[in-house]
């Protein structure tokens, strides 16, 4: 999704998508930790629904990734939004499985306060995915500079939506 978001926007257009992930994502490693994870892992429907809504979503974004024109309008040239990103985190089955992952790792009895350890969690991961995920950003944003021609634009963005759409495999499998 970053790397799509710099190939079609650029470094700057695309940093909300970046920030809606990292914000996304660190907001779910401080709820799951007190408690949300627990609910959504003792609901099997619940779990159920989360692939298949992730799944879904993954599928939508391919769908808008392999089938954007690749134009170089501003208007072409939107990414993914803060409010978009943050909320496939949310319906993203990874997502769950890492936040749940990282509570039983690294959260213990002894270390204080959950709420405490659990904005740890979240603010460190937003600091460490901050830098980590702004090098796939950067990384579509130097390959729309190579990207001359529309042929060779809409080429990588049906190569990205086609692995997206194969990653969903991995969720419904």
């Amino acid at each position: 999704m970053l790397t799509a978001a710099g190939a079609g926007a650029g470094v700057l257009r695309g940093l909300p998508c970046l920030l809606g992930v990292t914000v996304g994502m660190g907001l779910m490693m401080f709820l799951v930790p007190l408690g949300l994870g627990s609910v959504v892992l003792e609901l099997p429907w619940a779990l159920t629904a989360l692939k298949w809504c992730g799944a879904a979503f993954l599928l939508w974004l391919a769908w808008k990734i392999a089938t954007s024109a690749g134009a170089e309008s501003a208007a072409a040239g939107r990414a993914v939004g803060f409010v978009e990103a943050a909320v496939f985190q949310w319906v993203n089955p990874k997502s769950w499985l890492v936040s749940v992952s990282a509570a039983g790792t690294y959260l213990t009895a002894d270390s204080g306060r959950v709420v405490g350890q659990a904005a740890l969690l979240g603010g460190l991961f937003v600091l460490a995915a901050l830098p980590s995920c702004f090098v796939w950003l950067a990384f579509g944003a130097s390959m729309h500079r190579l990207l001359h021609g529309q042929r060779a634009r809409r080429a990588f963005n049906l190569t990205l939506g086609a692995l997206l759409a194969l990653s969903v495999v991995l969720i419904v499998w």
